[in-house]
């Protein structure tokens, strides 16, 4: 029989929250209903291969053959090196540039960005950003091949790039060792952020009603009969040696031909990339840009939550700074980036509009360099889901941040939370939105239209989490919804009954929920 969890919450806490602040009987359950506190900590555009590939147990760049990593042209033959790597491999302002003729004639394979004999480009250099896009990332997995990552990128061949992360250099890596990285982890929807933190909350694709008659309907795609490719150009460049795959596509857009935003589209409500109408409600974003999403009504986790009174909070690193100052918002005026507005997924919703107080109590900041969510966990009053967002130079993305500092932020994190009163009875998963263009040698199982994507990295951090695991269990991203469902008993999203059916039918088996990571018999 399960004990019930008794204890004293601070009254300010409980009236915010109703949560259990404190540790609770140690392990006395065996079960999952032990686990009070589930911790999502999301992180940025990083394939497995990319940063684990060389992790101990885990199916990495060991088993990477010339057969299963030979990158193809666009026309399916065999490139006779990588393309050159556009721009440079570093990003725009880093000192010493690794520019792009010092890129020319990358042997066709993987390569390690920091190599000492090669580029030495190390965890704390910023690189370039890639494509990481809806339909391109599905012509670059091309039916599971993987071959053609270099073919219909925009970055050449850094698309083969990874690091070879020994521990000392890479603090998560020491955290995986002691408690489980799965290595069958996929982002469970193809191409970018913005996709994948809908799929994070919702298991859903949000939608533009009647975009062919609006102001975004020339961010409507042009797309192929198969669903999956975009149209090209009548005369594209013959090959990705002489080009990226920008230029050769007819409309590569936001929105699919149905009306399904799929790219980077903007919430409705500040903060938002697109400022409000002059004169109007400041709250808002202006709806005649045709980038501004309409706010969508789709059930989310949260409404679930809700409805079962379980305390949830979603903090966004420097949210209160981004609503106060318009500069950290997109990198508009800061060279590093503190705030992207895409990242922040609930404030797609209506339920959660300004104004409501579904917003004031679950939409909180997580303060600048994550110290807000910091004195959540120190206090021990974190509800009983969180989901904490790193702002932008601290998130590990390609383009306007490194590894390094990401990595050590995370890892600082989870001291924090190893030492909150809550920890006993915690379950933290630390994982990244989608691979950010780079390649990874595992074919994703064939979902549905949407999903999943390429594998990513994904750790369990638990007292319950079996330790010093590599877990091969198949997950993706909504294998954290499904384990916070499993966990509250909640009813099940639409979209989680909908992948499992598609990967069924396609010959495969449905996504876990993260329990195998877990012995609650510690």
């Amino acid at each position: 029989m399960n004990k019930k969890l008794v204890c004293a919450v601070p009254l300010a806490a409980a009236a915010a929250f109703g949560l259990y602040a404190c540790g609770g009987d140690d392990h006395h359950d065996n079960d999952i209903s032990s686990v009070q506190n589930v911790v999502v900590i999301y992180a940025e555009n990083r394939s497995f291969d990319n940063l684990y590939g060389h992790f101990p147990g885990a199916n990495g760049l060991q088993n990477v053959t010339a057969a299963n990593s030979q990158q193809l042209d666009r026309d399916g033959s065999v490139l006779a090196t990588l393309p050159t790597i556009w721009t440079g491999l570093t990003a725009k302002g880093v000192t010493p540039a690794i520019s792009e003729a010092m890129t020319v004639n990358l042997p066709n394979s993987p390569f390690a960005i920091d190599d000492p004999k090669g580029f030495n480009t190390q965890l704390n250099v910023t690189t370039r950003d890639l494509y990481h896009r809806f339909y391109e990332n599905q012509m670059q997995i091309d039916g599971g091949k993987n071959d053609k990552f270099a073919a219909w990128g925009d970055s050449g061949g850094l698309v083969m790039g990874h690091y070879d992360t020994p521990p000392d250099k890479l603090p998560l890596y020491k955290i995986a060792q002691q408690y489980t990285l799965a290595d069958n982890f996929f982002m469970s929807a193809f191409g970018g952020s913005f996709l994948n933190h809908q799929w994070l909350i919702c298991a859903c694709t949000p939608v533009y009603p009647n975009a062919d008659t609006s102001v975004a309907k020339g961010s409507i795609s042009s797309v192929n009969a198969d669903g999956v490719s975009l149209k090209t150009k009548t005369n594209p460049p013959p090959s990705a040696l002489t080009g990226s795959a920008d230029a050769q596509f007819v409309n590569s857009g936001t929105l699919t031909p149905d009306f399904f935003a799929v790219n980077t589209m903007q919430p409705p409500y500040q903060p938002s990339g697109n400022k409000p109408v002059t004169g109007g409600d400041q709250n808002l974003a202006d709806p005649s840009q045709p980038t501004t999403l309409p706010p969508q009504t789709q059930q989310h986790i949260g409404d679930l939550l809700n409805s079962a009174g379980v305390s949830w909070a979603w903090y966004g690193g420097s949210w209160a700074a981004a609503l106060a100052d318009r500069s950290l918002i997109n990198g508009a005026v800061n060279v590093v980036p503190d705030f992207q507005t895409h990242h922040q997924p609930f404030n797609y919703f209506v339920d959660l509009a300004p104004g409501t107080a579904n917003r004031a109590q679950h939409l909180l900041d997580g303060g600048t360099n994550g110290s807000e969510f910091i004195k959540a966990i120190d206090a021990g009053t974190l509800p009983q889901v969180s989901f904490y967002k790193p702002q932008g130079n601290l998130n590990e993305h390609a383009g306007y941040t490194d590894v390094a500092q990401g990595d050590q932020h995370i890892a600082d994190l989870i001291s924090h939370l190893q030492k909150s009163p809550q920890w006993k009875n915690m379950v933290v998963v630390v994982t990244y939105d989608e691979n950010g263009g780079f390649w990874d040698h595992v074919a994703p199982p064939k979902g549905d239209r949407w999903g999943p994507g390429t594998r990513i990295p994904a750790l369990i951090i638990s007292p319950y989490a079996k330790k010093g695991f590599v877990d091969h269990t198949q997950y993706d991203t909504t294998s954290i919804l499904r384990f916070i469902t499993k966990r509250f008993s909640l009813p099940e999203l639409a979209g989680l009954k909908s992948r499992d059916d598609a990967l069924v039918a396609n010959g495969g088996k449905a996504m876990g929920d993260l329990t195998n990571a877990l012995d609650f018999s510690q």
